[in-house]
């Protein structure tokens, strides 16, 4: 994610109190969800989950978010003696996710909640683990601990009777999707508040005041990130719309949220902003848009989401790609 060099010079006093130092790692975290490391950044996540759950009447997605990012970074003290990459959030943002997701396809019960600490124990330790793998590529392991240890809670939900879901996609073979036909869609002028729901959907959030305030957060960071935030989540509903995508899917955002992902990844974090690297990146958001429509006909047996694996795939590719190319 975000360098870890950066924004993390603070006073004698501070380095010295653990309390203040493990709350601005933790609020880091939220904020690396989105590539920045930056406390202030990680507040108006929170702020913007916290606003955007509680207006879908779905609280325990802010309280797991906040538990599991807690959890997760607090767990990154525990087993790892990097400072540095604890100062700057790198173990909280996988932990983050997961605690949004699962109070989102799953229903609140004590199990839910213990899965909750335990999948984001989990996420650091995937993080570890892929991090090592990746190292040789000098490419990051991105969402994609998060994804898979969303993914095997949610596929193990359907065998235990006390992790009931609520939200798991309805599980169906390729050949019933394909006979289903969506209405086409009119846009209009007030579908473009859609590019905000295709931010906020990055935290499983389907919420324009919500995509606004990760928009701030974003730009007091990084006001490049912000900028490529906006470009791929319109680029994304307008492709979407283009493609004949399911109008449902185009306006609650969720073709944008990987793509706005990608878009931040490789036009800002990864790569010194440039008309080329622009080039670049719209290609990488277009790309992250077929792998999602794909991630979804594929995963629909299984009946889980395709989460941000779409973005950590493209992402992934185009990043090696452009390392082996500037070798």
């Amino acid at each position: 994610m975000a360098t870890t060099s950066e924004s993390l010079q603070e006073p004698h006093w501070f380095e010295k109190n653990i309390a203040f130092e493990f709350i601005d790692s933790t609020l880091r975290g939220c904020a690396q969800v989105m590539f920045q490391n930056n406390p202030i950044t990680g507040l108006f996540f929170f702020i913007a989950i916290f606003v955007g759950a509680y207006s879908e009447h779905i609280p325990d997605v802010a309280w797991g978010c906040l538990i599991s990012t807690l959890t997760a970074t607090l767990t990154g003290y525990f087993i790892n003696k990097n400072r540095e990459t604890l100062r700057a959030g790198l173990y909280g943002y996988n932990g983050c996710l997961v605690g949004v997701a699962l109070p989102t396809f799953l229903a609140t019960t004590p199990v839910m909640w213990v899965s909750i600490i335990f999948g984001s124990i989990i996420s650091v330790i995937v993080t570890i683990c892929i991090t090592n793998v990746l190292k040789n590529w000098n490419v990051a392991a991105l969402t994609a601990p998060f994804v898979i240890t969303t993914w095997i809670i949610l596929l193990a939900s359907y065998a235990f009777s006390h992790l009931p879901s609520i939200g798991l996609p309805h599980a169906m073979l390729p050949q019933q999707l394909a006979a289903r036909h969506s209405p086409i869609f009119h846009f209009t002028a007030s579908d473009w508040l859609s590019i905000f729901d295709g931010i906020s959907e990055v935290f499983l959030l389907s919420n324009a005041i919500t995509g606004i305030l990760i928009l701030i957060g974003l730009a007091v960071e990084s006001l490049w990130s912000a900028l490529f935030a906006l470009i791929g989540s319109s680029l994304a509903l307008l492709a979407a719309v283009w493609l004949g995508g399911d109008s449902l899917s185009i306006t609650t955002g969720m073709y944008s949220f990987s793509a706005v992902l990608t878009a931040i990844a490789l036009g800002a974090i990864f790569n010194k902003p440039s008309w080329r690297i622009l080039l670049y990146s719209v290609i990488g958001v277009i790309f992250t848009i077929f792998v999602q429509a794909a991630l979804n006909i594929a995963l629909e047996p299984l009946g889980i989401p395709t989460l941000t694996m779409p973005f950590v795939i493209a992402s992934w590719l185009f990043l090696v790609s452009k390392s082996t190319d500037t070798k």
